[in-house]
């Protein structure tokens, strides 16, 4: 009877004891599971813009061109020298519509520089080079050298103007905003589209508050908004490479993109097409 009363007592203590454990493990924090992921969800994608040709001009073929802008109803185009092109030269000037050919202003020794992109500014144009690290600045009515300015970024590819200041692509996802006297960088926009950054970033264009801007080795034209970055429509030109190369077969990528505030015209063309463009798409 004893033995009896002194199992019941035990059982009772290690029953208290399970109840106890069991008290204090229910006490402990559970593990947050993460609801899963819907994979079928997918990033949206940027608007395309169609466009229209509106009429098509001739284009010296041996224009590797590197920047394109209208100023005071003249289209001026800016062209580089690839050491592999013996026929290209580094020059700046008015296009005449009817030949295609630069009317030159300025040109680089091509031993030296290579040109890049150019735009009007304040009575001046600033003419970008690919590697050395050097603009140069001319007057804007005579074209005569008037000096030179220096940039830290590695390359200069292309250049355009809100009214106040430069900005200047790279060839990164970068744009970068200078002041046209000291040429200090005062805003720099990093560029993405969808969340993903935009590489190759080349010739640009203002138009009405947006930046657009040739991306290097493709036939797309992206716009950006100047503040936040963000591409907010695509142009796709690959249509008119097709026909570029039917009629001269060197002709390479898309850049060049040029906008006529006074007629409300744009222009674009290639490095080495035939052909200029004007094209007509919302703006």
């Amino acid at each position: 009877m004893r033995m009896i009363k002194y199992l019941a007592i035990a059982c009772l203590a290690v029953g208290s004891l399970a109840a106890l454990l069991t008290g204090c493990e229910e006490e402990k924090p559970k593990a947050v599971v993460p609801p899963p992921v819907d994979v079928s969800v997918e990033t949206p994608k940027v608007p395309e813009i169609a466009f229209t040709v509106e009429s098509q001009y001739p284009h010296d073929v041996t224009s590797f061109t590197e920047g394109l802008h209208f100023h005071e109803g003249k289209l001026y185009e800016s062209t580089g020298s690839p050491d592999n092109i013996p026929q290209a030269r580094s020059v700046f000037g008015p296009v005449d519509l009817k030949t295609g050919r630069i009317d030159v202003k300025a040109e680089l020794d091509k031993a030296t520089y290579f040109g890049e992109g150019t735009v009007f500014l304040n009575g001046k144009v600033y003419q970008l080079t690919y590697k050395n690290q050097t603009g140069f600045i001319y007057d804007g009515k005579t074209f005569q050298n008037i000096g030179k300015f220096t940039y830290t970024n590695r390359e200069g590819w292309g250049l355009t103007t809100d009214g106040k200041s430069l900005i200047m692509s790279d060839g990164t996802s970068y744009l970068y905003f200078l002041d046209p006297v000291s040429f200090a960088v005062t805003k720099t926009l990093d560029v993405a589209e969808s969340g993903r950054v935009t590489e190759n970033l080349n010739e640009l264009e203002y138009i009405k508050g947006y930046i657009y801007a040739n991306i290097w080795m493709t036939s797309s034209v992206v716009k950006i908004d100047p503040n936040t970055g963000d591409v907010v429509g695509r142009i796709d030109l690959s249509s008119l490479l097709m026909e570029s190369k039917a009629k001269n077969p060197t002709s390479l990528e898309t850049n060049g993109i040029a906008y006529d505030s006074v007629s409300n015209r744009i222009m674009v063309t290639g490095k080495l097409w035939p052909t200029l463009y004007e094209i007509k798409f919302p703006l």
